[in-house]
């Protein structure tokens, strides 16, 4: 399993890979694949969305492993391509990847840590590692990062009420004057900047910042090879803590995504008897206070008709609504570039407080 190569890599956590392109996920742990020329369905070891990843034809890479009890398939998805870049998803093998870094002291700021225990549990807390660095003892938790546009990284990719709590916990011990780290490895080379992704996960962004004077905070990039041997390019990225904390707030815009199964014609406040047509539709709306309040009025079914969405929400099915947190209102300019992409909008819709043409999109 352990495989140094050249001396340019550090070690190989996977053999006999498989290149297939990927389908659709079936749920959170499955997706189906096609690997030389049939379907097959591989076990997916990471819970987050990875919506900007698994795009129907993307290669994915995938292991066979025989004797797994509980599984309906011995295939497992290892990793995809992004970009001629191999990303690692096998979040269970994101230790691993820190302790093989830490026993060639490749994680900066943690030259000298040598491994004591993993799988350490601290009262009702249990975390990744207890290391000593010569100076005394410290505790560890991994985190591992694979939403990341060109140079900017974020976590996580989903909710996780767990890893707003693992700061905390990790704060608490600190506070009793045991160190603690976390260390967030990006599985993508191109990253010079980590931020918490406040979009997708707000507690946990205000978690990350109010702890961050007490827990190190340690976000470093890892590079893959195309056999997923990890090479030894491993850099700290920067964390632009005063933007966050502007940022990071319950504000912004959003889009609201919403399936019309037919067509239908409404009665829409000043706007008369409108017309849709069946299909996908997207508005964008913002609040500049209170952005979730929004979001989840926007859900229900049941209220005041008050803005033009309401009157059309009650016919539709929501598939997502996506917050864009920002301390600048850009629900204009979203507008326009989802125009942009759009076939037709609703003329007036949701847009009588600006001057644009339309703020709902088909």
């Amino acid at each position: 399993m352990i495989q140094h190569n050249d001396g340019s890599t550090i070690f190989r956590p996977f053999t006999h890979i498989m290149e297939a392109t990927f389908i659709r996920r079936i749920n959170r742990f499955l997706m189906e694949c096609r690997l030389g020329g049939r379907l097959i369905r591989a076990f997916l070891p990471n819970p987050g969305r990875l919506q900007e990843l698994l795009l129907p034809g993307v290669p994915v890479y995938i292991i066979e492993e025989d004797g797994v009890e509980g599984r309906a398939t011995s295939h497992t998805a290892v990793g995809v391509l992004r970009d001629g870049h191999p990303v690692m998803l096998h979040t269970h093998k994101t230790n691993l990847v820190v302790r093989r870094l830490l026993e060639e002291a490749a994680i900066p700021g943690l030259e000298n840590a040598a491994v004591v225990k993993q799988e350490v549990r601290v009262g009702h807390s249990r975390f990744d590692f207890l290391l000593n660095d010569g100076v005394g003892d410290l505790f560890l938790e991994v985190k591992s990062c694979t939403l990341f546009g060109r140079q900017v990284a974020m976590f996580p990719d989903a909710v996780t009420a767990r890893g707003a709590r693992h700061l905390e916990e990790l704060a608490h011990l600190s506070a009793d004057g045991i160190r603690a780290v976390v260390v967030f490895v990006i599985h993508w080379p191109l990253a010079s900047v980590f931020m918490p992704d406040y979009h997708t996960d707000l507690h946990f962004a205000r978690t990350l910042l109010a702890v961050r004077g007490s827990v190190q905070i340690i976000p470093i990039s890892v590079e893959w090879r195309s056999d997923f041997s990890l090479s030894r390019h491993v850099r700290l990225v920067s964390v632009p803590w005063s933007y966050i904390e502007r940022e990071a707030r319950d504000r912004g815009s959003y889009l609201l995504i919403m399936k019309l199964s037919e067509d239908i014609s409404l009665e829409v406040g000043m706007l008369g008897r409108v017309f849709f047509r069946k299909g996908f539709y997207i508005y964008v709306g913002s609040a500049m206070t209170n952005l979730t309040k929004r979001i989840e009025r926007h859900r229900r079914l049941r209220k005041q008709m008050h803005w033009h969405i309401d009157y059309l929400r009650p016919h539709g099915v929501v598939r997502a609504v996506l917050p864009i947190r920002s301390a600048d209102r850009l629900e204009c300019s979203i507008a326009q570039s989802v125009e942009g992409i759009s076939e037709w909008s609703i003329q007036n819709f949701g847009c009588s407080d600006c001057s644009c043409d339309s703020h709902l999109f088909a």
